[in-house]
């Protein structure tokens, strides 16, 4: 390895593969540019930033525990120490990805879609309507009050906000029509 020493204070070491390490006159901050393109930093406050040339990809690690990706296509992902991601899409749809299980997206539109830990899963719409998605069946919700169910035996349920209720069979025929 070669090592210089700046007029400005800052060193600058170079190892026989190519790769340069340079430490700033203070101390506080070192820049490794390897090889292969890549470079790491570690920064002033403990940061540490890292280039993966290849992936066009940077990966922060922050002294918290935080960790941000940043990918080419302008997709961010923040991974937090309790386990937590949060994913950025370039649609500016959002993603949370929590330790227990549970996700929720976030989409441009104002659309929220929950997904509980057993799958089941939630959609509010920006209209008002709402979709509940179980094993056992899947609900409408409009704004107006009126809710319909179709069972995973293909039977469906409409109630109005009239207080009429419709029943089909499996077939679709109507077997009660309550109004």
């Amino acid at each position: 390895k070669v090592e210089e020493v700046l007029t400005d204070g800052r060193r600058i070491i170079t190892f026989r593969n190519g790769t340069k390490k340079e430490i700033s006159a203070d101390k506080r901050m070192t820049t490794i540019s390897f090889f292969n393109g890549d470079v790491k930093k570690i920064m002033p406050d403990q940061r540490v930033m890292y280039y993966y040339a290849d992936a066009q990809t940077t990966h922060t690690a922050y002294p918290d525990g935080l960790e941000v990706l940043q990918f080419p296509n302008n997709q961010i992902e923040k991974h937090y120490p309790d386990g937590t991601q949060e994913i950025v899409f370039p649609d500016h749809t959002v993603k949370c990805l929590y330790s227990d299980g549970f996700k929720e997206t976030f989409f441009p539109d104002g659309t929220v879609v929950k997904v509980e830990k057993n799958g089941d899963k939630t959609v509010v719409f920006s209209n008002g309507q709402k979709e509940v998605h179980t094993a056992q069946f899947k609900r409408r919700e409009y704004p107006d009050g009126t809710v319909k169910t179709v069972y995973c035996n293909g039977r469906q349920e409409t109630k109005y906000s009239t207080g009429r209720v419709r029943i089909k069979d499996e077939e679709g025929n109507i077997i009660l029509d309550k109004k």
